[in-house]
């Protein structure tokens, strides 16, 4: 009764989502392809295979890259095997294309209505469903369990506050997570979350994506760039609503930036030296002037794609200078003339790694405002030590691991993060932070050839 209820609201929300999805190809226009496959339609019949389907579900980019290594490792254990890909997000399916060979297939994720699931299953006749994280769906699940079809859930992962959520929800929540066949938890404490809910937790095998390895040529590129810029350069990571406008009221506050746009040198002053006379040294509001206070280049980077020209639009109208990757080409930042303060807006998607290259210390975004925190592995994976807020509850233990590795420093708020760059850009002090970062994320490799063991395991019963 209860589930059905809820497919009734599913059921009825199918025009608001058409209107949604229409709306948001304007400015991605991968929403608008193939929407008729959200509702369980298909163009294309699915060609013959005679070996396993092997379904995996990766909602957004994030995922999508993280599960790419388990891909990799399942190819190695089922030769035969077919990839069937789902996505929830346009950026998502982007990146999924890259993970596909001849014979596979890709779809987006079926709409969580009864007919749309029974039409997915029965068009793409999955041997073995996987679910990355946290994508458990109550009418997905029930449609598996009733066609038999093996459903887990990999590098699953439970908040603190998505347990009490989906307490408030237990007549709909429970069921579904324990209709799973099976579950393996990022840590011990997701794993004890999930079993809360009733999830069949076979085990703790880690977080797939300590084994997802930065993009190298991207990287090299962003250390090139860096090491002829002479001024620090701080990147504010996957920045969310809200984030950037603090950050701007506290650098028109405080004067963390170079003025006319600071000109590369190729050589510069060293990271933790005085400033040169050429830049002014920065103070903190109610604090006497000092040295340890540099002038940096700022990088800021927004988690979502849709948001670059309101950034770029904010960032002028607090009397700053906006230059963005789009305009860079393969030659890098550039000087600008004028008297305003230049910012670099990271306008592009696909390239952290390259961003983490450029910058000294990443910001963390998420984790000043209320919202969970962003991930933080593939920073350290690049030697990017990173600064956290007090908010990072949707990666609490990798962000613990990486405080105690030394890779991470936790502050109060975004004012305590930006008055303490002149500690943390000390050089004796960030190569030691780097170092930390990289053995933080190297020590916690392994997850995907666990899960491809478990995966393959549970296939073959």
């Amino acid at each position: 009764m209860i589930r059905w209820l809820y497919s009734c609201l599913m059921w009825l929300a199918q025009p608001l989502l058409r209107r949604k999805l229409m709306r948001r190809s304007v400015m991605e226009l991968g929403y608008g392809q193939f929407i008729e496959e959200r509702f369980g339609h298909y163009a294309a019949p699915v060609p013959v295979h005679h070996g396993p389907t092997v379904w995996l579900h990766a909602v957004s980019l994030g995922e999508t890259r993280a599960v790419a290594v388990l891909v990799a490792a399942l190819r190695e254990r089922l030769p035969g095997m077919r990839l069937l890909l789902t996505h929830g997000t346009a950026t998502g399916r982007a990146e999924g294309v890259k993970l596909l060979q001849s014979g596979d297939l890709q779809a987006w994720q079926p709409w969580d209505t009864p007919g749309a699931v029974q039409r997915f299953l029965k068009h793409f006749k999955p041997d073995l469903g996987v679910l990355m994280e946290t994508e458990v769906w109550p009418n997905l699940v029930h449609g598996c369990q009733s066609q038999h079809v093996p459903l887990v859930l990999v590098n699953a992962r439970l908040s603190d506050k998505s347990l009490r959520q989906a307490q408030r929800l237990a007549w709909l929540a429970r069921p579904a997570f324990a209709a799973l066949t099976a579950v393996w938890a990022q840590t011990s404490q997701d794993a004890q979350r999930l079993q809360a809910l009733g999830a069949k937790v076979q085990g703790v095998l880690g977080n797939l994506k300590f084994d997802a390895a930065p993009n190298t040529d991207q990287l090299a590129l962003g250390q090139q760039w860096r090491a002829q810029w002479s001024q620090p350069v701080v990147m504010f990571a996957s920045s969310r609503e809200g984030e950037e406008l603090a950050l701007l009221q506290i650098l028109n506050q405080a004067g963390h930036l170079r003025p006319e746009g600071g000109p590369p040198t190729g050589a510069g002053d060293p990271v933790g030296a005085a400033p040169s006379p050429r830049w002014p040294t920065v103070t903190p509001v109610g604090a006497a002037p000092s040295p340890r206070w540099p002038a940096v280049q700022w990088l800021i980077v927004p988690r979502h794609p849709q948001r670059f020209d309101a950034v770029a639009t904010l960032i002028e109208s607090h009397g700053f200078t906006v230059q963005r990757r789009s305009a860079w080409g393969q030659g890098g930042p550039f000087a600008v003339a004028g008297d305003k303060p230049t910012i670099w807006l990271g306008d592009s998607l696909g390239e952290m790694a390259l961003y983490y290259g450029l910058a000294d210390v990443a910001l963390l975004g998420g984790s000043f405002e209320p919202l969970g925190g962003q991930n933080l592995i593939e920073a350290a994976a690049c030697g990017c030590p990173v600064v956290i807020g007090p908010h990072t509850f949707n990666f609490a233990e990798a962000a613990e691991q990486a405080l105690v590795a030394g890779a991470a420093l936790r502050v109060a708020d975004l004012g305590q993060a930006v008055d303490g760059l002149g500690t943390l850009l000390c050089a004796d002090a960030l190569a030691t932070a780097r170092q930390a970062a990289k053995r933080f994320a190297k020590s916690h490799q392994g997850a995907a050839r666990r899960l491809a063991d478990a995966v393959a395991r549970c296939l073959a019963d």
